[in-house]
């Protein structure tokens, strides 16, 4: 190899210290994606139980029912859609090419947003670590 070949790999590492409003930010957008995310998961397996078809629920539908999900980025709850429309079309996916479903083992569990900036009171918070 020549010195041109040469390819170096580099990495920051970064620590975010949110102050409270921030913190409250990050708890609130958490539990309104997991309400959002049981919300439609039970309506899904309810669908499913009654009529055999399956349903694609939103999370625009439930923010009468729940006036707190108005107060959080709409992005994060429809980021959560999809990874739920994901998981569903993977999960049937291997029921149907009769493969055994490990998936179990394989969870990962973490904390994500994801998101764009969000412009609030004049500062920026970046969602989307």
């Amino acid at each position: 190899m020549t010195g041109k070949d040469k390819k170096a790999n580099i990495a920051f590492k970064y620590r975010i210290l949110p102050d409270s409003r921030q913190k409250e930010l990050f708890s609130k957008t958490f539990g309104c994606c997991r309400k959002i995310w049981n919300l439609m998961k039970a309506d899904r397996d309810k669908a499913y139980q009654e009529n055999r078809k399956t349903i694609y629920p939103t999370p625009a539908q439930y923010k009468t029912e729940y006036p707190f999900l108005k107060e959080v980025d709409s992005l994060a709850l429809a980021n959560v859609q999809l990874n739920q429309n994901k998981a569903y079309r993977e999960f049937f996916k291997a029921c149907k090419e009769k493969k055994e479903t490990s998936w179990l083992s394989k969870i990962q569990v973490y904390q994500e947003v994801k998101t764009f900036l969000h412009y609030e009171q004049s500062e920026w918070y970046d969602l989307s670590w």
